[in-house]
């Protein structure tokens, strides 16, 4: 996972650590329980396409089955299953052309120019982060444009218990429902003679203000330390997701009682809030 889901995940055990040593459990019950389960089991992560175009999802590490590509016409989903303790990332390409023996290339996303993946795939690509069983049972997960986005996708629950989760028609309460981003000049991507993704100002620039990395490392922030904050771009189209490195509090989900989940790439219809079609 990246960066700024981990140092969440470690914010996170802590507190978990400190409500359990409360309850006067010891030291030694507390570091046994930040282990992962021992438990076997599958997941369903069922993948659906609201979008008016063919997706080629990718993820990787892969299902259970080894197959890491798939194809998902407009306006249908397709179901993989994946081990309890997947820690992976899923991604849609786009504008791929493949050949009989699986190798072509994708506007977005490609992997090596592979249907079935070996690796992550080309940025700019919108994420779905996951890492199962991770902590005292619990699966954490998030949408991530840190490195940019090609498409909308949020992530719903199926199975499961949590507190705090996005509808399935991809709002969360009080946050805001999903759009696509609306890409200044400077972030977008051509490919093909067309408009199709917006890249983050870390990798467009390569600037230490913009990475948060040398000396603007410590208390990195885009509304004080960026010279445009370009974060506010895909925090608008997408509230609940990642929009930079440091975006933890409002962008981490929790799930628990081996969940599985719903992984949709496109926007929220416009009867429900979304943008007009």
């Amino acid at each position: 996972m990246r960066r700024g889901f981990l140092v969440f995940l470690v914010i996170a055990s802590g507190l978990w650590l400190g409500v359990a040593a409360s309850g006067g459990s010891t030291a030694g019950a507390a570091r046994h329980r930040v282990t992962r389960s021992t438990v076997g089991g599958e997941r369903t992560i069922t993948l659906v396409n609201r979008t008016r175009v063919t997706i080629w999802p990718a993820a990787w590490p892969g299902s259970v089955s080894g197959r890491t590509g798939w194809t998902l016409p407009a306006g249908r989903s397709i179901s993989i299953t994946v081990s309890n303790s997947w820690n992976a990332r899923v991604w849609g390409r786009t504008g791929c052309h493949f050949t009989a023996d699986g190798r072509g290339p994708c506007l977005t996303g490609g992997c090596g120019e592979r249907y079935q993946c070996r690796g992550w795939g080309q940025i700019p690509a919108t994420l779905a982060e996951y890492d199962l069983d991770s902590y005292d049972h619990l699966d954490f997960y998030d949408v991530s444009m840190v490195d940019g986005s090609n498409l909308p996708m949020y992530i719903t629950i199926t199975h499961g218990r949590a507190n705090r989760r996005i509808t399935a028609n991809g709002c969360e309460r009080g946050r805001g429902c999903t759009s696509t981003v609306k890409c200044p000049d400077a972030l977008q991507v051509h490919r093909g003679g067309q408009l199709v993704g917006c890249i983050s100002p870390c990798a467009r620039f390569q600037t230490d203000r913009y990475c948060c990395r040398g000396q603007y490392a410590p208390g990195c922030s885009p509304a004080r330390t960026w010279p445009i904050d370009y974060a506010l771009v895909f925090k608008r189209a997408e509230p609940y997701a990642y929009s930079w490195s440091g975006d933890n509090a409002t962008s981490v989900f929790t799930c628990a009682g081996g969940c599985d989940y719903s992984i949709t790439f496109g926007v929220t219809p416009p009867a429900i809030g979304g943008p007009p079609g």
